[in-house]
């Protein structure tokens, strides 16, 4: 993907990285919300203009790519470490920095747009940016093994750039826009939450819990679909690179829970997915992609 390195870091990027190194992971406890969803936005608000609706998705807890399963399936496979770093010396990371902080500015321009388009004011998210263990404004503390994730109740995506490293180990997940199609996903969440989808979602889940888990994959999945309408921008600017479409389609099938599983070594168990099998990952980031219309991403009307 091309970007411009020569811009100041994203007001919205919050570099913890220095104070969280040293840090002790203490589990994760996050609560309601950020995986659900009900359509896209401009679904939502035809839907709210009919006075409602029964389209209705769950899911009660408060992720994105939920490496924290993926990583506790595979056998040997330890948390994410931190980058090696000397006081005073050059940041190791800091193209990675550069581009994390690229696509964050890039994606909120996008829903930007896409809320103004709708008759509605976006809300910019802020992306942490932590190593080891971090301590969320209301989601509790999550050690890097979970992965990225937001956090709904502090409206922010925390990441560990080390996570990339030990997913392109262990999943064979390469590649910057593979590294842009996680961010994007993260921040479909914050899309989800603005818009009062959360909040819905929960509500289904806790009614029916035995659709919970079908609720989750739905709402992963439009997390996947609005990654692909983001990603159709950056084809539109020309900011594609050959084999960028194909790196983020590797990733998304990468964390597909019937792959997870099967790497695992445990047998593949439809009922247990709460993201979504390869498959139906890809499907829904290319449905974003080709139509580059969060309008298209309904995952919970009809077969997904």
């Amino acid at each position: 993907m091309k970007i411009r390195r020569d811009r100041e870091l994203s007001p919205d990027l919050i570099d913890k990285r220095a104070e969280t190194r040293a840090a002790a992971g203490r589990g994760l406890a996050l609560p309601g919300g950020a995986k659900g969803g009900i359509g896209g936005i401009i679904l939502m608000l035809v839907l709210a203009l009919l006075g409602g609706t029964q389209l209705m998705g769950g899911g009660s807890s408060g992720s994105g790519i939920d490496i924290g399963d993926i990583l506790g399936q595979m056998s040997g496979v330890q948390a994410p470490g931190s980058a090696s770093s000397v006081p005073g010396a050059p940041d190791p990371q800091a193209d990675e920095v550069a581009f994390v902080s690229f696509v964050l500015d890039d994606i909120q321009e996008f829903w930007t747009e896409e809320f103004k388009t709708s008759g509605m004011t976006y809300e910019r998210a802020r992306l942490v940016l932590f190593e080891r263990s971090v301590t969320t404004g209301g989601c509790g503390s999550a050690p890097s093994a979970v992965g990225p994730f937001y956090c709904p109740a502090d409206r922010t995506a925390y990441i560990d750039l080390t996570f990339f490293a030990e997913l392109a180990k262990q999943l064979k997940f390469s590649g910057d826009f593979a590294q842009a199609y996680v961010i994007a996903h993260e921040l479909g969440h914050h899309v989800q939450n603005l818009t009062g989808v959360n909040a819905q979602v929960r509500a289904a889940s806790e009614k029916d819990p035995s659709k919970a888990n079908e609720y989750s994959v739905r709402q992963e999945l439009q997390a996947d679909c609005f990654a692909g309408a983001w990603a159709f921008s950056v084809y539109e600017a020309g900011l594609l690179e050959r084999g960028d479409a194909e790196e983020a389609l590797n990733a998304a099938a990468a964390v597909g829970d019937d792959r997870i599983q099967s790497q695992s070594g445990t047998a593949i168990n439809q009922e247990t997915w709460t993201h979504g099998s390869s498959e139906q990952r890809v499907k829904w980031f290319k449905r974003g992609f080709e139509s580059g219309d969060p309008g298209q991403c309904d995952t919970f009307s009809g077969d997904y």
